[in-house]
């Protein structure tokens, strides 16, 4: 047996290492960029940790040391962190607004469980959750006193509308989707005009519209609640941008297995829930995600027409007063809360590929 036949392969970290080396340093301007912008990284790190945390001011009652430290003045969060949470909601009320909070949260975790995926338990759980939010919100019965819509406010707010509209916006998506492969003219044509016409809007024009024109040009019984008129608003926006989402990942399908499935004489709901509809979110599943994450994102647009929300909460934090300074620190606070949310749905998105992978691939 010859040394070739029985030579071993490099161990693995030093093959990363020889990679890194060709690729960072294969020349001496490589080399030299390599070191700078290394320089930079490692500068940029510690002076975040030493402003973040070395000499930071972590508790209120320390406060008054945050003009003499170079540091963060976190202090801030401990001061004013209710209001961001919580908007105009009345203080003596902030655990309805923390526990109807809590409830959506855990509605929209336990509708991403694979066990809750039903035409019957899934609308069920929603109407529960909602049913809770708004009861715990708005109050009127139990006893618990009436807070109008307008006093809503903070991550619950942002929080429900993001729900609100995802809950609306995908059924619809998927009945624009389909209504535009429809083979009637007239059906195809609606949907498309329809579509188009408000993807060409930008999406504070669509809200602007809901809050403030409707109540001019509807009479007052039909105009409805400002809050309920922008979350349809705004799921009639992401619902056009998801149902071209979702017709593109039908037409990925291949055509055969739907004539393939009329042959063997299913139903037309059979086909499109059972063949064509799984098979399209699958393929689109990265897409939808992206969508899923930006349409969080854009809650924040709520602030222009007069809602409270948690960014429009941070400015108030910080508007005025002692703590106007320290508005870096807020609004880190408001990007770590958008983060966890962002990153959650993230986080879920690559376990359905992976699901999807596993059971179909």
């Amino acid at each position: 047996m010859t040394d070739a036949s029985v030579s071993r392969p490099p161990p693995l970290l030093d093959s990363r290492l020889e990679i890194l080396k060709k690729r960072l340093f294969s020349n001496w301007f490589d080399g030299i960029v390599t070191l700078v912008a290394g320089s930079a990284l490692v500068w940029i790190v510690v002076s975040i940790v030493d402003w973040a945390f070395l000499n930071a001011v972590w508790s209120e009652a320390e406060a008054s040391r945050c003009r003499e430290v170079s540091g963060a003045c976190w202090s801030v969060i401990e001061a004013r962190g209710r209001l961001v949470l919580f908007g105009l909601y009345p203080s003596e009320q902030h655990w309805r607004s923390t526990l109807a909070c809590l409830v959506i949260v855990l509605t929209m975790i336990l509708s991403c469980l694979p066990a809750m995926w039903g035409l019957k338990r899934l609308p069920a759980l929603w109407i529960a959750g909602f049913g809770t939010f708004v009861i715990l919100m708005y109050g009127g019965i139990f006893g618990l006193s009436v807070v109008t819509t307008e006093q809503w406010g903070g991550l619950s707010l942002t929080v429900f509308i993001f729900a609100g509209v995802f809950v609306l916006g995908m059924p619809m998506a998927v009945g624009l989707a389909l209504a535009r492969r429809s083979k009637l003219p007239v059906i195809h044509w609606l949907a498309a005009v329809f579509i188009d016409t408000v993807r060409s809007l930008p999406l504070l024009t669509i809200l602007f519209a809901a809050a403030v024109v409707v109540p001019f040009v509807v009479p007052h019984w039909a105009q409805g609640d400002k809050l309920g008129r922008v979350i349809v608003a705004f799921a009639v926006f992401y619902a056009a941008y998801q149902a071209e989402i979702i017709r593109a990942g039908i037409q990925s399908i291949p055509s055969g297995q739907e004539e393939a499935s009329q042959a063997l004489g299913m139903s037309y709901r059979a086909v499109v829930f059972d063949i064509i509809l799984p098979q399209a979110f699958r393929n689109t599943l990265p897409s939808t995600i992206n969508q899923v994450v930006i349409t969080f994102k854009e809650t924040s647009i709520v602030t222009i027409i007069g809602f409270f929300d948690v960014t429009a909460s941070a400015s108030a934090a910080v508007g005025r007063g002692e703590w106007g300074a320290y508005y870096v620190e807020i609004y880190v606070f408001v990007a770590l809360i958008y983060f966890v949310f962002v990153f959650g749905l993230s986080r879920y998105g690559a376990y359905l590929e992976r699901r999807t992978r596993l059971h179909h691939g």
